[in-house]
């Protein structure tokens, strides 16, 4: 098991963190919640069924994971994730090597992006997270959230609307 969870480490590790972090927006208990996702691939690794791809597997783990902490937390805020590519932004929204703080220290149109999401709803900020950070096609998009690929289109289109009915209120020229 040692050399899987190595390989499964190395290779999503940092989409892992980045989505975590972008959803609950405090570094340590991304720490926390992440270590609880990693138990759960160890424990449920052997029944993984291989139906869709282990990152899909993995970031439906970590979506359900990070529900569960803010129902434990009692919030009914909606808080999640990050950024957004109005543009041709995609260098500093896949900027892999950056911790997410560094990421929004890196761009002032990116926090004003990250204050926006917070007036999307939940299941947009998921979709847009999954598309434009993580760079899930339509389709993984939809295995991972358990929604249909016209449902994520949709999700995605009225999401990307209230991001820039936002950007356009607090004067950031979005085309």
């Amino acid at each position: 098991m040692e050399p899987f969870f190595e390989k499964f480490y190395d290779k999503y590790h940092n989409d892992l963190y980045q989505y975590v972090f972008y959803m609950v927006k405090n570094r340590h208990v991304t720490e926390d919640l992440v270590q609880d996702i990693y138990i759960k691939v160890l424990r449920s690794y052997e029944n993984f069924d291989g139906k869709s791809t282990e990152k899909t597997w993995l970031f439906s783990i970590a979506r359900h994971v990070t529900i569960d902490y803010f129902r434990k937390q009692g919030r009914t805020r909606k808080r999640f994730m990050e950024f957004f590519n109005w543009n041709d932004n995609e260098e500093i929204l896949r900027d892999k090597e950056s911790l997410p703080e560094e990421l929004m220290e890196k761009n002032e149109q990116s926090r004003r992006i990250y204050h926006g999401l917070d007036q999307c709803t939940t299941d947009q900020k998921n979709v847009i997270i999954l598309r434009f950070i993580q760079g899930m096609s339509i389709h993984e998009t939809a295995e991972t959230l358990g929604f249909s690929e016209s449902k994520v289109k949709t999700t995605q289109h009225r999401g990307l609307k209230v991001l820039k009915r936002v950007l356009e209120k607090e004067g950031e020229v979005v085309e």
